[in-house]
């Protein structure tokens, strides 16, 4: 599929010194042939994916066929955002309100967030090195609730294998948050098809691209039910292609209510050529993620998250660890990346910054600290990796942090 390619050098030297002059949270244009899609739709009014043509499938519905295909699900269900999608998943489980939900210390706000609006209680388990869920510390709290929201944070997988094992054993219904996922797997098994539901995002930092928008994939036809219907879909689920068949309907269709989130198909039709896209998005966003990888490695007082064999990434944001660093530390490599160009977020500030928080941010959800978690979170850097950026930027931007973090732990360490 044809793109314009927005990925031009982005380099500056001021004297001696590089500075990168590109866009963190700039996107690539949408294709072509999704922007004719949309304009079909806006041509004709029929944005209401019930709102139909005779004879017509809503690109509500062909989406939905198309990711479920994509990913090897008997069911999918689109909705209006990656959150409404997590909300939806754990009422269509039987989540009720009070009830506890396990999920993780390392995430962003919507995932406690789609807890609490189901009037649920987050349980916070900690993060380790890897940045994924700690498995010693998720085995020792399965006790204390029946679902996992499992959130895939930053794109890392954990070990899919014990951690389904741990929670079949102990009947723990996983739900797996994949926004950061979509196009990733472990051990060749696409991420989101380990759990009962996985919830993906179309929202515009994501791998496809609709401004917002969410999917939600099972293979149990009650929870797909329960999800459309609760979805919005009246009595004209029928309509649904990737959908149980009509009578699974029959004992749910009066007491579950309607929580409109559909998905249009305005938006449907902007996502479904970047679906077809993805698997060369994803090799694109690999190139620059390895980079920047190979640009940060064994630089001083900086570990390079572990990625392990049996995961396949989708690098479209990166992390790195300044592990034991003080505070003023941290904050000093962030402000001298910025003067350069470099656009770093830390998850150890104390108060939450645009998108960043840490689990003892919500006060709706009350947490105990957990030591070995917040040294970990204490040190994570993150970076956002847009496909505007030319591998030869990546390359300038690892430079860039790689002075910046040696000159400050240089400095640390002789004063």
């Amino acid at each position: 599929m044809t793109r314009l390619d927005l990925s031009g050098s982005h380099a500056q030297t001021q004297g001696m010194t590089e500075r990168f002059t590109g866009n963190f949270t700039q996107q690539e244009p949408i294709p072509e042939a999704a922007i004719e899609a949309a304009v079909d739709i806006m041509r004709h009014g029929r944005l209401h994916r019930y709102n139909t043509a005779e004879g017509e499938v809503a690109e509500a519905a062909r989406l939905e066929e198309e990711f479920a295909e994509l990913v090897g699900a008997q069911y999918c269900l689109a909705v209006a955002s990656g959150g409404y999608a997590m909300a939806t998943a754990l009422r269509a489980v039987g989540v009720q309100h009070g009830d506890k939900v396990l999920s993780n210390a390392f995430t962003l706000a919507p995932v406690p967030g789609a807890i609490a609006a189901v009037g649920a209680v987050p349980v916070f388990v900690g993060v380790t090195e890897d940045l994924t869920i700690d498995l010693d510390d998720l085995e020792d709290k399965l006790g204390a609730a029946r679902v996992l929201l499992l959130s895939h944070m930053r794109g890392h997988i954990c070990d899919m294998d014990r951690l389904m094992a741990m929670c079949n054993a102990a009947h723990v219904t996983v739900i797996e948050d994949c926004a950061h996922t979509m196009g990733a797997a472990w051990k060749g098994k696409p991420s989101g098809r380990f759990g009962t539901v996985g919830c993906y995002s179309c929202q515009t930092y994501k791998h496809i691209n609709s401004g917002e928008g969410g999917l939600l994939v099972t293979d149990d036809p009650h929870v797909a039910a329960r999800a459309i219907m609760l979805s919005g879909s009246y009595m004209l689920y029928e309509r649904h292609r990737a959908a149980p068949p009509a009578h699974v309907f029959d004992d749910i269709k009066y007491d579950t209510p309607n929580i409109s989130g559909r998905m249009d198909n305005l938006r449907a039709a902007i996502l479904r050529p970047q679906l077809a896209d993805l698997p060369a998005q994803v090799q694109r966003w690999n190139d620059r993620y390895r980079t920047l990888e190979d640009g940060l490695r064994d630089t001083p007082g900086l570990t390079v998250i572990n990625r392990p064999q049996e995961e396949t990434i989708v690098g479209s944001s990166i992390q790195f660890l300044l592990l034991d660093w003080a505070a003023t530390a941290v904050r000093e490599v962030i402000k001298r990346c910025a003067a350069r160009g470099v656009e770093l977020k830390w998850f150890g500030a104390p108060e939450p910054v645009a998108f960043t928080s840490r689990y003892d941010s919500w006060k709706y959800a009350p947490s105990k600290p957990m030591a070995a978690s917040d040294r970990v979170l204490a040190g994570i850097v993150d970076m956002r990796v847009p496909l505007t950026f030319s591998l030869e930027d990546c390359a300038l931007i690892a430079r860039i942090i790689r002075g910046e973090v040696s000159a400050v732990y240089q400095a640390t360490a002789s004063g």
